[in-house]
């Protein structure tokens, strides 16, 4: 038998990106389509942003780690594929 402390195994992901965007407030949570689970930095829009914008997509091994390098000076935005699997290709669309 064994025990976990999560919730529901398939939410894990999204449940680790909510929790940093809790925890930094200079983070963004897209949750505007399910399956894609979008973290962005707060104060970047297209309309005012004159820069390039850094996009990283991977896998969640054992927590989304590209998530965490999204910041000032570091990536514009992430795309958090599930547990051991990549991002859905259409997924950079959204962003």
């Amino acid at each position: 038998m064994y025990e976990y402390i999560l919730n529901v195994i398939a939410d894990v992901v999204i449940e680790f990106i909510e929790g940093l965007v809790e925890t930094y407030p200079g983070l963004e949570y897209l949750d505007v389509f399910p399956l894609v689970k979008v973290v962005l930095r707060a104060d970047v829009s297209a309309a005012t942003y004159d820069k390039v914008a850094v996009i990283s997509g991977g896998e969640s091994g054992h927590e989304p780690t590209h998530a965490g390098f999204v910041g000032e000076g570091m990536l514009t935005t992430t795309i958090c594929g599930d547990i051991f699997s990549s991002p859905p290709v259409d997924s950079i669309l959204v962003v």
